[in-house]
């Protein structure tokens, strides 16, 4: 396993757990129990090999989209919201399928092109994209569903397909939804209340201090230390979900939001390792070239989504409602963020398996084959 990738994923539960302590202290227990919970999950998925994930693609991802289709007929919303289906609810379990569809999309993929290869496959590489989004979308959830689709473009050039024949793609794509983009909006209207609240917030917040004003508030407040978990603070909408970067700020000051950027950087390094070592593997084999595939996806999965998280919370992209990975109160992306770690861990193994003897990589911990 990669002695790196732990390291992220510790931090990124440890500054979780701060934050959700600092902003919600009744909840700590219960986000402990599924932080060790989601951890768990990433040492069992990390022991199986890429192939068992390349196999089990096609089923998986076919569980998601049902799962999708349950969610616009049975799905709850958030309180207040009318007319959004997000969550599934059976008995005491409540999680969100879309989170589940990412992973579900990059398991699919990776199987479709490490099969099939990249050559006059657009097509059927594109109708799992827009299927997968378009069933979002109908939630409708717009900051997923753009995730969801940018995954499915990164996944495409990291699978090889030519950056002139993506563009070409996204350019008809686009094309084809004008028609259909001013019906979306008159049915959603909160989106471009969303979009103009945003970009006059300055003018119709009293003194600023808006949802993202109050969170700036607490990062200037945090300082270089932080003001610890205990700190007389005022309480907010999403300060431990959506804005939890600005509590961990303001609980650890400054040291802690860049171990919280320090974190995710191991994870973008620990996905590009898994690539350049994958080039030293000759000849290479469907299983390598999907294990490259899974670990770019798992890795945009991650931190993807917390660039979007963390630009909401400087104020650069309007709310969106996308929690911040392995850190944000909420099983549902913690548990499936944890799982495309596990996933990366498994394309790491493989490939240092193959590697030919004398080259290993030594930042990595070394583990029994299966």
């Amino acid at each position: 396993m990669s002695l790196q990738l732990v390291m992220a994923q510790v931090i990124l539960l440890t500054l979780g757990l701060i934050g959700v302590a600092t902003a919600s202290p009744e909840k700590i227990l219960d986000h402990g129990v599924k932080a060790l919970i989601a951890l768990a999950a990433t040492f069992l998925v990390a022991r199986l090999r890429p192939r068992f994930f390349l196999k089990l693609a096609p089923y998986f991802w076919g569980f998601t989209l049902v799962l999708l289709v349950l969610t616009l007929f049975i799905g709850q919303g958030a309180a207040g919201s009318e007319g959004v289906k997000r969550w599934l609810e059976f008995g005491p379990i409540r999680f969100q399928p879309s989170e589940l569809a990412k992973l579900g999309l990059v398991l699919q993929l990776a199987s479709f092109f490490s099969r099939r290869g990249v050559q006059n496959k657009l097509i059927s590489a594109t109708g799992m994209i827009v299927f997968t989004t378009l069933l979002i979308i109908l939630e409708p959830d717009l900051g997923t569903s753009v995730l969801t689709f940018g995954l499915g473009i990164i996944l495409m050039y990291a699978a090889g397909v030519r950056i002139t024949n993506i563009s070409g793609f996204v350019l008809a794509l686009g094309l084809l939804s004008l028609p259909f983009l001013n019906k979306y909006l008159e049915t959603h209207p909160y989106i471009l209340e969303r979009f103009f609240g945003h970009v006059n917030r300055e003018e119709t917040a009293e003194v600023g201090l808006d949802q993202i004003g109050k969170a700036h508030r607490d990062l200037n407040f945090g300082g270089l230390w932080g003001q610890g978990p205990d700190g007389p603070r005022y309480s907010y909408f999403a300060d431990d979900t959506d804005l939890i970067v600005a509590t961990v700020g303001y609980s650890t000051g400054l040291l802690g939001v860049a171990m919280l950027f320090f974190a995710y950087w191991l994870i973008v390094a620990t996905a590009l390792q898994v690539s350049q070592l994958a080039t030293r593997v000759r000849p290479m084999t469907p299983e390598i070239h999907g294990a490259t595939i899974l670990a770019t996806g798992a890795m945009f999965m991650v931190v993807g989504q917390a660039f979007v998280n963390l630009a909401v919370a400087a104020g650069l992209f309007p709310v969106t409602g996308v929690p911040l990975p392995l850190v944000s109160y909420g099983f549902s992306s913690m548990l499936t963020m944890s799982l495309a770690l596990g996933v990366i861990h498994s394309a790491m193994r493989e490939v240092r398996r193959q590697l030919p003897a004398g080259e290993d990589s030594p930042d990595v911990v070394a583990v029994p084959a299966d």
